[in-house]
């Protein structure tokens, strides 16, 4: 069994505990009370046996902090009659088809029904907001955003302004989660019922009616309707987009914590997985051609130089972190070089480089338009039967007749091979993730 360790600041209840087998890995485990060696019980665990692993953050300046809440209940009959008869689906911002783009949903919590669109005005203002930060700003063409409508009995969320604060809401949202303060948790059951109203939800975000800072991320939840985590923020502080933002470095970057807690002493696991933290120094790192080595001298947007940092994953010692302080250590910051890295290789597990105007999946004939949408700065380069026209690099509409389709009775093939140039990703293995081709057959 690999080491474990307790999360700090934890008192009164069962440990957290993290396992180190293949790198910082938070997960809900609970520990087992039987004899080492026993099998498992068949039964499911009891409802209060079971956790959720959280991340939450203290103060707008401070470093996030862990901790396991108890896990959200079975919905009952009547909770799914009424989230069935709910979540109206509005959409904030639609670039293109679902399957091509990373579809963003926003969830609302203690809005009534009179106060739905000031939910939309929320979500607008909130993307705004996380889509300003690099590498979003560069991205914004491969974002669809929509909001699911969930309708409260109450305005507000519980715990805002006091403890003593319940409030009847869609989602069950309240700080005060677990006896801290500004932990904003929610019904992760109820979410995911929501959440499944939109088409292919792949980041989730739940806006709580609040001015009160505050928010969370479950990161160790992989939701059957396809995305990874959960990010909770207050729909109307100045610094709330912050924590989405940092969660969704988890969510779609796959990155580590770059902070530390110092109880935690010297790191005694294996390599990471995540690319932002690693147990070696940077002359190692580029020694061994391993995770951020190609950045390492490089001036990163998070102030000062990628290097190797002591400090990261949790372990003052023992894990390097590419740069002093980025937005995966504190609030506030950018990501660093490899982060950013991270991040775009992560938007485009889910959206294509090109999405196709034109449908592909009915023949086209000499003089149809073929259409493509990209983003700004996307290589195109088109062909026929394998063979470059080079005079329609870059167009986003051609005919295959003016590409040179001969009219000669027999099918013919029309492609488009786009590709981003960006330099801001540097992994080969990544960069295969910003390329895509598009086919059509051309008959008479």
């Amino acid at each position: 069994m690999p080491p474990t360790y307790r999360i700090p600041g934890r008192t009164g209840r069962a440990p957290l505990r993290i396992a180190l087998a293949t790198g910082i890995t938070l997960t809900a485990a609970v520990v087992a009370t039987g004899p080492a060696g026993t099998a498992a019980a068949a039964d499911p665990e009891p409802a209060a046996a079971r956790t959720e692993h959280v991340e939450y953050f203290t103060g707008p300046d401070g470093h996030p902090r862990h901790t396991e809440v108890p896990a959200s209940p079975k919905l009952s009959s009547k909770e799914r009659a009424e989230i069935k008869g709910d979540g109206d689906v509005v959409p904030i911002v639609e670039a293109g088809p679902t399957d091509s783009k990373l579809d963003v949903v926003f969830l609302g919590d203690g809005y009534t029904a009179s106060q739905q669109e000031d939910f939309h005005a929320d979500v607008r203002a909130k993307w705004a907001k996380v889509s300003a930060v690099e590498p979003y700003a560069s991205y914004k063409g491969l974002f669809n955003v929509w909001a699911v409508d969930a309708v409260s009995r109450q305005s507000g969320v519980s715990g805002d302004p006091t403890n003593g604060t319940v409030k009847d809401t869609a989602l069950g949202s309240a700080f005060y989660c677990d006896g801290i303060e500004r932990l904003l948790c929610v019904d992760t059951n109820k979410v995911e019922s929501y959440a499944k109203k939109a088409a292919d939800p792949d980041l989730v975000i739940v806006l709580a009616n609040s001015t009160k800072y505050g928010g969370a991320g479950y990161n160790d939840i992989t939701s059957p309707s396809g995305y990874d985590g959960i990010a909770t923020a207050s729909s109307d502080n100045a610094q709330s987009d912050q924590v989405v933002v940092h969660e969704t470095g988890h969510s779609l970057g796959k990155l580590a914590d770059e902070y530390w807690y110092d109880e935690y002493g010297t790191y005694p696991g294996a390599e990471p997985w995540e690319s932002n933290i690693s147990k070696l120094r940077a002359d190692q790192l580029t020694a061994q051609k391993k995770k951020w080595y190609r950045w390492i001298g490089q001036t990163s947007p998070d102030g000062g130089t990628v290097g190797a940092y002591e400090g990261g994953g949790y372990h003052p010692r023992g894990l390097y972190r590419p740069t002093t302080n980025s937005i995966m250590r504190t609030l506030g910051r950018e990501f660093n070089l490899p982060g950013r890295e991270a991040m775009i290789a992560g938007f485009h597990r889910h959206a294509s480089v090109v999405t196709a105007v034109t449908p592909t999946d009915r023949a086209v004939r000499r003089d149809t338009k073929v259409g493509v949408r990209v983003a700004d700065g996307i290589r195109l380069r088109w062909s026929v039967d394998g063979r470059e026209v080079r005079r329609a690099r870059d167009e986003p509409v051609v005919t295959p007749r003016s590409l040179g389709v001969p009219s000669d009775g027999r099918p013919h093939k029309l492609s488009v091979h786009a590709t981003d140039p960006t330099n801001a990703v540097r992994d080969p293995n990544l960069r295969t993730l910003l390329t895509d081709s598009l086919t059509w057959q051309v008959r008479r």
